[in-house]
């Protein structure tokens, strides 16, 4: 069945590269969504698989496809961004889907409050054992220490929330600097103007396919996320004021050293090292934090060493 919906209410952002195994279930879940007021905006950034074929044997007029040979998921999402209708903005990947009722939910939430600019709801990781692959409902964090809550780190997937397209505009969209934290620092800058839903359901999946590539990327996603830390508050130094210096050190340094100190006991020194550098370069963390990070300025080879002889004298 296909619609015509000139203006719709709500924008969907679906960036894509080479997702033939996946785009279909991801398509197919925002199709069968019981709010139907919506289009769906897929920018390809340069698929050399079957996911073009895929996107062209689709025939509801909802969907658009835009292509960006730049292979950028933030430029991808800045210019679905750029194209979108709706007074209202979705973000869900490729791999990804929602449950039927998540539109409507989510958006009824969201315009129950005329100062609300993001609704958030509950996930399930798919494809993680254990306590990691259970229902998740996050906690409410509207409340008066919203801003500190938030810079503990984000709080939602991206394809978990609902908000309104102004609020991201004025947010100035997706941070091209960074690489994997794009989505946290937008999150934040948006949900300090205004007022928060939470919506207590499990309404999202999160599909985790290789828990491989995320291990190798964990130095990564720990300097990004410091990284959108410092750039908002940077542009919200009243809010690094009220928050004070200790817990914003808190918040960031003494986070990203607590991060590198999980990666060195998980065994993962390669990963751990450039965290340790970051924080020691920079002057921050203990003495005896410092102590210990300090060999992360020297090859691995000797890091490892040093590592090694305190084992063995069971230092």
């Amino acid at each position: 069945m296909t619609y015509t919906t000139p203006t719709p209410l709500i924008s969907i952002i679906m960036p894509c590269l080479n997702s033939e195994r996946h785009i279909q279930a991801a398509i197919d879940s925002v199709l069968a969504q019981a709010f139907g007021d919506f289009e769906l905006i897929v920018v390809d950034n340069g698929s050399t698989d079957r996911t073009p074929e895929i996107l062209g044997a689709e025939n509801d007029s909802r969907l658009r496809v835009l292509t960006l040979p730049e292979r950028s998921v933030s430029l991808a999402r800045n210019l679905g961004l750029r194209k979108a209708r709706g007074a209202f903005i979705a973000f869900l990947d490729s791999d990804d889907a929602w449950s039927a009722e998540f539109l409507e939910k989510m958006h009824t939430a969201l315009v129950s409050d005329s100062k609300a600019v993001l609704a958030y709801c509950g996930w399930q990781n798919q494809g993680l054992p254990g306590p990691r692959g259970e229902p998740f409902v996050p906690p409410d964090y509207e409340n008066p220490d919203k801003a500190a809550t938030l810079l503990e780190g984000c709080r939602w997937p991206i394809h978990a929330c609902l908000t309104r397209h102004t609020a991201i505009i004025e947010a100035g969209g997706f941070n091209t600097r960074l690489s994997i934290a794009e989505d946290y620092l937008l999150w934040m800058e948006v949900s300090v103007t205004g007022t928060i839903i939470r919506v207590p359901e499990v309404l999202a999946s999160y599909h985790h396919h290789d828990e491989g590539q995320p291990r190798r990327n964990q130095a990564l996603v720990a300097l990004d996320t410091l990284k959108a830390k410092q750039l908002f508050l940077r542009h919200h130094p009243e809010i690094a004021k009220q928050i004070g210096p200790d817990k914003t050190e808190s918040l960031t340094w003494d986070k990203l050293i607590q991060q590198g100190n999980a990666l060195h006991w998980q065994g993962d020194l390669k990963n751990a090292r450039p965290v340790f550098r970051k924080a020691l370069l920079a002057g921050h963390g203990s003495l005896s934090a410092k102590l210990r990070m300090l060999p992360s300025l020297l090859p691995l080879s000797a890091h490892r060493a040093i590592l090694a002889a305190k084992e063995r004298l069971n230092f």
